[in-house]
């Protein structure tokens, strides 16, 4: 059975221009250094292994999302969490990540995904 689409030129030019975001997107390089990530979470906001690796899972989720740079127009890097959980409130990394998520859920919706409900709490 053959079909004939319909096709015109603003269709076509906006399935160019999604094609062109993904592949923007693909081609980025990751701004997120697990790694590095973790271990400044626990240096400078205390708390367990097992409140910073789940931060980090988090936070390379968001970043791989491609939500966080869309919203704001930057990247999101080791530098630009450890900023914004310097502003929370007190408290272990996984309470200062869930405030700033909650923040950004305000300020542009869609982000109550990445907030942390459960962890396994290792030292």
């Amino acid at each position: 059975m053959w079909f004939r689409y319909r096709t015109d030129r603003s269709s076509i030019a906006i399935a160019a221009a999604r094609t062109v975001k993904y592949l923007q997107r693909l081609r980025q390089p990751v701004f997120i250094d697990p790694g590095k990530l973790e271990v400044r979470l626990r240096d400078e906001f205390g708390g367990t292994m097992g409140q910073s690796r789940v931060v980090v899972r988090q936070a390379v989720d968001l970043a791989d999302a491609g939500r966080y740079e869309d919203d704001v127009g930057v990247p999101l890097t080791n530098e630009v969490v450890l900023d914004e959980l310097a502003d929370a409130p007190d408290g272990p990394p996984t309470d200062r990540w869930n405030w700033w998520i909650g923040s950004l859920e305000i300020a542009y919706g869609g982000y109550g995904q990445f907030g942390i409900r459960r962890y396994r709490n290792e030292e």
